[in-house]
C-alpha cells in the first residue's frame, strides 16, 4: 500500500535534483539525508508509536545541523 505513493516520492525528488546546478547537487542531496532522517523519526512515532528518545532527538538534531552547514556554509 505504500509503495506506489514511496516510489513517486523518490521519483520526485530525483526529478527535482535534476534541475539542481551540478555543482549544488551533491549538497541537495546531502540536504536531504538530514530531511531524511527527521522524516524517520516522524514515522516511527506517529505510524509505529514508538516515541523517540533523547538520543533519537539528539541525533536528528544533529543530523539537521550538519545539513544545514553543508547547505550554506560559505564557499
Amino acid at each position: 500500500m505504500w509503495l506506489i505513493p514511496g516510489m513517486g516520492c523518490l521519483a520526485l525528488f530525483a526529478w527535482l535534483l535534476t534541475l539542481v546546478d551540478t555543482a549544488a547537487a551533491g549538497r541537495a542531496y546531502a540536504a536531504y539525508g538530514g530531511v531524511y532522517i527527521a522524516a524517520s523519526l516522524v514515522w516511527l512515532w506517529l505510524v509505529e508509536g514508538l516515541r523517540p528518545d533523547r538520543w533519537d532527538m539528539t541525533g536528528v538534531v544533529l543530523a539537521l545541523v550538519g545539513s544545514a552547514v553543508i547547505l550554506v556554509g560559505p564557499r
